[in-house]
């Protein structure tokens, strides 16, 4: 047997980076939209965050790294073409890391070290928002640190095109938080992914991708295990990083991109089509949404969106992921709001004309974008709020990565008054017999100034 490559074929050339001039225009006519689907049919669209089949795929790779360690870390990175036949090397140093930032044009130099900065403003504030503190309790005091993780490891994905900005939004943050040891990992970096990896203060970046990246970084497969592993990734990425949650902590599923907007006549069709297509372009597996109140506006980005992608260099890509995404026709705003809502999407984009107070109303989200000119890739790119977001509706009950993933907050007590504590001491005495846990009661009783 041996495992079949389970990356996704890469249909776009080297044209998609290129610029738009190195791309024919194809058939508008041809070019995908928006089905419309009911609030109702919401229901029936499938949002399961892991997908079975990339599930046992990814129990399979990471089976074979547990277990045969360095030899089948190789064997898998060779199959997938991460590294060459007759080579051992995926761990590249801070020297190598540097060397590919001194070689970039000074203008990239500028690019990464100021998004990077932007990054590190936001996460510091984050950081300083929760504090170690104390309290008083009856007979003492009892209080809370909050300490960073030990190792961290940064997961950015490099199957289709290099993305720098996911290195410095997962790297940058954890020395943020004050990670000792951060490890990050793309498969074929590019040499600016490279950069970014030495902008980020990077301790190393592991040249592979996939499962079996996840699996190296969990396990202790050429570097040392890692305490938490963040980032996003394909949906073989996401299977294996809730496989080895447990065995190491995860920041989220963040799978293939959504986007969500949110829209009123009021709106400009060409920009939310724009929007939509800027996630499309991400992943065959990106999912694009319109949620309105008026139909006109779903034909109206409808025929912006088909112009748009006719002439997108990226179209191969986003073509299906068009396929996948949907508008939904509500009766009313209040009605949008609800089935956003449900909908939990990654990005979420309010354009109509009471954006900030219909904002308010929104209440589960990866990251939230006001108004016409708080465009999503502004966030993609290090405004300043981390793009590392959780997606296929997990927004119900977790947020983005930030400081806080990295951080581990601990609490402690001391009794400094015995006398003092005698209350409590009382209470838990009953309350420990009350669970039938005499144990527990005998224990308590202990402390209780009437036992000496």
């Amino acid at each position: 047997g041996g495992l079949k490559p389970f990356r996704l074929k890469r249909p776009v050339l080297a044209a998609a980076r290129a610029g738009p001039e190195s791309l024919a225009m194809a058939s508008e006519k041809d070019m995908p939209s928006l089905r419309t689907i009911s609030p109702a049919d919401v229901e029936q669209e499938d949002f399961e965050p892991v997908e079975p089949q990339a599930r046992a795929q990814a129990l399979e790779i990471l089976n074979e790294v547990k277990e045969k360690g360095e030899e089948g870390l190789l064997r898998i990175a060779r199959k997938f073409g991460e590294i060459k036949e007759n080579s051992s090397t995926f761990v590249l140093g801070k020297e190598e890391l540097k060397a590919a930032f001194d070689a970039l044009p000074e203008e990239q130099q500028g690019v990464l070290t100021r998004t990077a900065k932007r990054i590190r403003s936001f996460a510091e504030a984050q950081r300083d928002s929760i504090k170690s503190m104390e309290v008083d309790i009856e007979g003492g005091r009892a209080g809370q640190t909050v300490e960073p993780v030990r190792r961290a490891g940064c997961y950015a994905p490099g199957g289709r095109y290099p993305l720098p900005s996911s290195v410095l939004m997962t790297a940058v943050t954890a020395r943020a938080a004050g990670v000792a040891e951060v490890v990050v990992a793309s498969p074929n970096p590019a040499e600016v992914t490279k950069a970014a990896a030495y902008v980020a203060e990077a301790d190393c970046l592991l040249a592979i991708g996939g499962a079996q990246a996840v699996g190296a970084m969990a396990y202790g497969v050429g570097v040392k295990a890692c305490d938490i592993i963040v980032g996003p990734g394909n949906k073989w990425v996401t299977a294996a990083k809730s496989i080895v949650n447990g065995i190491c902590g995860i920041d989220m599923l963040a799978g293939p991109s959504e986007v969500l907007v949110v829209a009123d006549s009021s709106a400009d069709p060409e920009v939310i089509a724009a929007d939509l297509l800027a996630q499309a372009e991400h992943d065959v597996e990106a999912r694009p949404i319109l949620v309105t109140p008026e139909q006109s506006v779903i034909d109206s980005v409808n025929v912006a969106l088909k112009r748009q992608l006719a002439e997108l260099p990226t179209r191969d890509v986003a073509i299906p992921a068009v396929g996948k995404g949907f508008a939904v026709l509500t009766k009313d705003i209040d009605e949008a709001v609800v089935v956003t809502n449900r909908l939990a999407p990654e990005h979420l984009e309010v354009q109509t004309k009471d954006a900030v107070e219909l904002s308010k109303r929104l209440t589960a989200y990866g990251g939230l974008f006001i108004g016409k000119f708080a465009a999503e890739v502004l966030g993609d790119y290090g405004a300043g709020p981390n793009h590392v977001l959780p997606t296929s509706q997990t927004a119900k009950y977790t947020g983005g990565l930030s400081v806080h993933t990295f951080q581990r907050k601990n609490t402690w007590m001391r009794i400094d008054d015995q006398a003092a504590a005698q209350q409590q001491i009382s209470d838990s005495v009953i309350l420990a017999r009350l669970e039938g846990l005499e144990g527990h009661a005998r224990a308590a009783e202990k402390r209780l100034l009437a036992s000496k």
